[in-house]
């Protein structure tokens, strides 16, 4: 067996030699790929990583894409405690694996590896790849636990989702073509192709990182950040109607970039145990720097600090109360500095069945410079989740009831701005019908379709105005 293994060697120029020896010259033997392939693996399976590596690279040296030398080469690395090279073999080997069941297992290798190397983070990237090829669903739970378990160890996380959403009203426009006020005389002052609705394309992306600081039996410290994108594409009805307008009022057709907006954040968060510990209570503490951009300009800066406080009511039920306050700075206009403050409270509870319901109250005051934004609103969200599939579907649906008061709310007649007696109220109602198909996943990413529709009611017909959309996104399903 050793004259067998020195002659296979000698055959791929791996066994060193004697300079006399090698001015003298030699005979080689030489063996087929299948051969060193099962040479190699006996090398590993005896634990001898050095010629294992040492054959495996002579593989590559005859062919690059050699799927079974690159893997190979990884067992030989993590034998030999280097789990960083390692991954990069198992990188290769699953780039040029032949079928669906290697790359699944190639992907396994390189995940493990990975986190042996001090790499959380690229372990999660290896497991979605995993994701991908899974063979069952058994096996895809599997991988959803060991990704959990990796988010609990890695200070990082990830979060990305968006979609795109056509809508009968991109920029929240109103449905009325004229101004009327309730209470007055009839104003027929047209209004722009700003202000009107207008059907369209709306596209999301939402995506945020969070980095743990610090953590332990009773608390979490993390710093994250969010960023927002929104954008928008008038559909060719909306610019003919916004043309037409503007011809109508003197004004200027709009472009899709003025109705983009982006939010961008940096949170950091302390959420700690409160009270006794049979409660499951917990607390939660945020402090946020934002920035907000509409139509490609900086609206304003923004600071905030809010915190929550939640109590396990029962085994199934769980009660969360919360409040705000933010502070608006260096704002694009004088209108735009506000300070806003929030109040709302939580109630959800899990059913016998699985399914779950929540319903949430939520406050907001907002003191301006503007009289037009001066106001209060309340809203009451009732949401219904369905704790088992419904066809290949998970379902959850939820309605929004709204009201909100402007007690100062200015209009312009045509000449001078003027108040609204008793000032301006608005009403509104939203249903929304969430369907997560979490079962046409690749990577972990699974596609979801939001159908939304609603009516805002207001006594100026400016705030009065209807959406129905169907958005069709991606999330995450771990």
């Amino acid at each position: 067996m050793r004259k067998a293994a020195a002659a296979a060697l000698l055959g791929l120029g791996l066994c060193s030699a004697q300079p006399q020896a090698q001015e003298a010259g030699r005979q080689q033997a030489h063996l087929s790929l299948q051969q060193g392939h099962v040479l190699a693996a006996h090398a590993l399976k005896s634990g001898n990583h050095q010629l294992a590596l040492r054959v495996s690279e002579a593989l590559l040296q005859a062919d690059r894409k050699n799927h079974l030398a690159w893997h190979l080469q990884a067992a030989a690395y993590a034998q030999a405690g280097q789990p960083d090279k390692g991954r990069k073999s198992a990188a290769r080997a699953f780039r040029f694996a032949p079928d669906d069941a290697t790359k699944y297992q190639m992907a396994q290798l390189a995940s493990r590896l990975a986190f042996q190397g001090g790499s959380p983070v690229l372990s999660q990237y290896w497991l979605r790849r995993t994701a991908v090829y899974a063979p069952d669903r058994k096996t895809e739970e599997l991988i959803a636990k060991d990704y959990q378990a990796l988010r609990r160890i890695s200070p990082w996380s990830f979060r990305l989702s968006g979609g795109l959403k056509p809508s009968n009203n991109v920029n929240n426009g109103s449905d009325a073509a004229t101004q009327e006020i309730d209470g007055l005389s009839s104003h027929e002052n047209r209004f722009g192709p700003r202000a009107v609705a207008l059907s369209g394309l709306i596209g999301t992306l939402d995506s945020g990182i969070t980095r743990r600081l610090r953590q332990s039996g009773t608390s979490l410290t993390t710093l994250s950040g969010r960023l927002y994108v929104q954008r928008v594409a008038l559909s060719s009805g909306a610019k003919a109607e916004a043309a037409d307008l503007a011809a109508s009022t003197g004004t200027t057709p709009p472009r899709n970039s003025e109705f983009g907006s982006t939010y961008g954040e940096i949170t950091l968060s302390h959420a700690f145990t409160a009270g006794p510990a049979d409660k499951g209570g917990s607390a939660r503490a945020d402090l946020t720097a934002a920035t907000s951009w509409y139509g490609g300009h900086r609206n304003y800066n923004l600071a905030k600090l809010s915190a929550a406080r939640s109590w396990a009511l029962s085994p199934r039920s769980r009660l969360t109360l919360n409040g705000s306050a933010e502070h608006r700075l260096d704002p694009r206009f004088a209108s735009l500095a506000a300070d806003v403050f929030g109040l709302g409270a939580s109630l959800s509870r899990k059913l016998e069945n699985g399914d779950s319901l929540t319903f949430t109250l939520g406050l907001r005051d907002t003191r301006a410079n503007s009289v037009n934004s001066n106001g209060q609103t309340a809203t009451v969200h009732v949401g219904y989740a369905f704790g088992q599939l419904v066809g290949p579907a998970r379902i959850s649906t939820g309605l929004i009831l709204g009201t909100a008061d402007y007690p100062d709310h200015t209009f312009f007649d045509g000449s001078v701005w003027q108040p609204i007696p008793g000032g301006r109220q608005d009403r509104s109602v939203y249903a929304d019908l969430n369907l997560f198909f979490e079962d046409y996943d690749y990577a972990g990413f699974a596609p979801m379709l939001r159908v939304r529709a609603g009516k805002r009611s207001s006594n100026h017909s400016r705030f009065d105005s209807s959406e129905f959309s169907v958005s069709l996104g991606i999330e995450s399903k771990f």
